[in-house]
């Protein structure tokens, strides 16, 4: 996945770490990875809480992982850093929902730097806002069919 080992293993009694505990015969390895945290909200600020996250690798149509929301309308993943470019990342949750494309570069030389951070970037769908035509249909289409159902209404009592 694109992941280098920051510091190789610890060995059980390693006198350069007198500090560490580790049970007999054990060898600890870990790797440092970046990952990309989403929330997803609807417009009121609202979480979507257990919506359905798709993510997608750069030009590929298959889905890269599939996954929900947690109840804060959180989802983490951690890309591959070897497939560089737009990673879209799908949310939806009754009939609402958006994509968001993240850009995510590799490393050139497929090192991580000595820091152990990768320059990821996150972009955010909520960005967007609507032109004053769009609030202007949306204002008329409501009255519209608060007028509607009223009259609607009003016929059936006379």
């Amino acid at each position: 996945m694109g992941l280098a080992p920051v510091e190789g293993a610890i060995a059980h009694g390693s006198q350069k770490h007198p500090d560490l505990l580790l049970a007999h015969g054990v060898v600890i390895n870990y790797q440092v990875t970046q990952a990309v945290q989403i929330r997803a909200t609807y417009d009121n600020g609202e979480s979507m809480a257990n919506a359905q996250v798709t993510v997608y690798a750069p030009n590929g149509s298959d889905p890269w992982l599939k996954g929900k929301t947690d109840d804060k309308g959180r989802f983490i993943f951690t890309p591959d850093t070897d497939k560089s470019g737009n990673w879209e990342v799908k949310v939806r949750l009754a009939g609402h929902g958006d994509v968001i494309s993240i850009p995510i570069e590799s490393d050139q030389d497929g090192k991580q730097p000595k820091d152990g951070k990768q320059p990821i970037q996150a972009a955010s769908a909520g960005d967007m806002t609507y032109s004053p035509l769009q609030k202007g249909v949306m204002a008329v289409s409501v009255i519209w069919g608060c007028i509607g159902t009223a009259l609607f209404f009003q016929q059936r009592k006379g």
